[in-house]
């Protein structure tokens, strides 16, 4: 049983990259890929997700949202260096089956469900929340029961808190025992993305690019605003909480940057993906990164940050400083920002299918373009339905770290599968003249001297700081173990980048992601691995037995 085995570049290529048996419509340019990062990016990080990790951390949050620019960058210079030479749809789990073979192929890909479908179902909550919020300032009310999700109103209950949920539970109409309690308008706007995608890429990159432009017009008009009412003393102290309380806000702000690995996916329906794709991917990550920094700064400089653990903080400051005529604002670019953002990833999800369908370890019908709007049709359905189905009885908390640490691990491989890519050939080398290509920096010495000196440096600012760090009580372990673990394993990485000479920027990346998982709660991975747990006995039932690898 070889599970391991690879596919070659070339073999991807002819089984759908090259244009000619793909069936995808080349519609899209750089100036779309990076409009459709930004619509990725700035939607429900934006919006919601900041507000919790405002709370978490204070004004410090903006080095958390540094630090995982800095990790994104470095990833996205390793998916650009993958998009170059792999210009096919896919994404992480085409990059993968390159690099490290089936099975760990097959493990993205499912851990990239994470991403997609299920990251989809907390931007729709979040979307109804600005949308119902939007109706009312027209004075139309929803009632209670179509306006939360189940679980949420039946917690309320449970815990005799009085609010929206305990409404919906009491008011709620009745068929037998069963109270019809659901998110109407989070499953209205699953539907209408889902017929959108459907439809085709052409009439999706219209309906985006218009979005994002109105969308970053009110966040520059948020920004200009919340500057004239920024008080110098809310920036102090900087971390209430400690760096421990910045990174404890690690799945909200990372959820905000999930996006720019979607550009990926629409390679297939580039005009020139070898050229584009890497400039759209680097391109939105650094605009949104501005945008949050700033935007962080504006909302802790606004108010206290004891005051942003809200589903809505945008809306909330401006509340609280009585600009009333904001509120309006903001509900519309809140609902014009998540509806880019559930597109974009409603988009990603089927041609991830696709390609897994290309490759066996998927059923056929995934594979299967419309003949019409040239999509992936069935594959765009099903994940409408994954995507509408949960809605009826998950919450928001749940998705949000659950897509976090699927994410930030499809990007470990990602990193690390530039570094075991094997060197290009001749014939590579003349095609790509032109490309994007990763500089070479040799870490054989910098990469050991670096983590030297990072432990020096943390020695000398917190000389109880690696004492702490071997507290393996009940209260610490959950929080050492991970950072333990993460310095053994950059120990060996300086081992074997001064054997191998492993390319430097890769190997930030990779570490930089393995370091934000040590941010990730005992919760997290426990649901994680339950996750992958299901995603191997999917594949060893089905995927194994008919991957065109294993007929081959």
């Amino acid at each position: 049983m070889n599970i391991f085995r690879k596919k070659s570049i070339a073999t991807i290529l002819k089984q759908g990259g090259d244009g000619e048996h793909s069936g995808l419509n080349k519609v899209l340019n750089v100036r779309d890929l990076t409009l459709f990062g930004i619509a990725a990016v700035i939607g429900g990080g934006t919006f919601s997700a900041i507000g919790n990790a405002c709370f978490a951390g204070g004004p410090g949050v903006i080095l958390l949202y540094i630090i995982c620019a800095i990790a994104c960058g470095f990833t996205a210079m390793c998916y650009a260096e993958f998009a170059s030479r792999v210009p096919v749809s896919g994404s992480a789990y085409t990059y993968a089956y390159v690099s490290f073979g089936e099975l760990f192929a097959w493990i993205i890909g499912w851990a990239l469900i994470m991403e997609y479908s299920i990251g989809n179902i907390y931007i729709a909550f979040s979307w109804s929340g600005y949308f119902t919020n939007l109706l009312e300032t027209f004075g139309l009310h929803l009632p209670d029961w179509l306006t939360i999700n189940y679980q949420s109103a039946h917690a309320a209950f449970e815990a005799n808190k009085a609010g929206e949920g305990l409404t919906a539970w009491t008011t709620a109409p009745m068929i037998g025992n069963l109270r019809i309690i659901f998110d109407l308008p989070a499953v209205l706007i699953n539907v209408i993305i889902t017929y959108l995608v459907y439809r085709g890429a052409q009439e999706s990159k219209n309906v985006s690019n218009a979005m994002v432009i109105i969308k970053m017009a009110i966040i520059l008009l948020v920004i200009i605003v919340g500057c004239f009412y920024i008080e110098i003393d809310n920036w102090t102290p900087f971390m209430p909480n400690g760096f421990g309380g910045v990174m404890a806000g690690v799945s909200a702000v990372f959820y905000a940057y999930i996006g720019f690995d979607a550009v990926s996916t629409l390679a297939e329906e580039c005009k020139n993906p070898q050229q584009d794709l890497p400039k759209g991917m680097i391109y939105s990550l650094i605009a949104c990164t501005v945008v949050y920094i700033i935007l962080a700064l504006v909302l802790t400089g606004m108010v206290s940050y004891e005051m942003l653990g809200v589903s809505d903080p945008l809306a909330e400051i401006f509340a609280i400083k009585g600009i009333k005529w904001m509120l309006f604002i903001v509900s519309i670019a809140a609902v014009v920002a998540m509806t880019s953002v559930l597109l974009v990833f409603q988009m990603g999800q089927p041609r991830i299918w696709m390609t897994m369908s290309r490759d066996g370890l998927m059923p056929s019908r995934f594979s299967k373009i419309h003949p019409k709007y040239k999509t992936p049709s069935y594959a765009t359905i099903v994940t409408g339905i994954v995507v509408g189905l949960p809605i009826f009885f998950t919450d928001e908390t749940l998705v949000l770290d659950f897509t976090s640490i699927g994410t930030l691990f499809a990007f470990v491989l990602v990193c690390g599968g530039v570094l075991v890519l094997s060197p290009q050939s001749e014939e590579e080398m003349a095609q790509s003249k032109g490309k994007f290509r990763i500089p070479y920096i040799n870490s054989k010495f910098v990469f050991p001297s670096m983590y030297l000196c990072s432990l020096i440096l943390i020695h000398y600012l917190f000389p109880t700081y690696f004492v702490d760090l071997f507290d393996f009580s009940d209260a610490k372990i959950a929080i050492n173990l991970p950072l333990i673990i993460f310095y053994i394993l950059c120990f060996v990485l300086s081992g074997l980048s001064f054997i191998k000479n492993f390319s430097l920027i890769p190997l930030l990346g990779l570490v930089s992601c393995c370091y934000l998982l040590t941010g990730m709660t005992v919760s997290n991975w426990v649901w994680f691995f339950g996750w992958l747990l299901i995603g191997l006995v999917v594949y060893f039932s089905f995927g194994y037995k008919n991957s065109k690898l294993n007929k081959a």
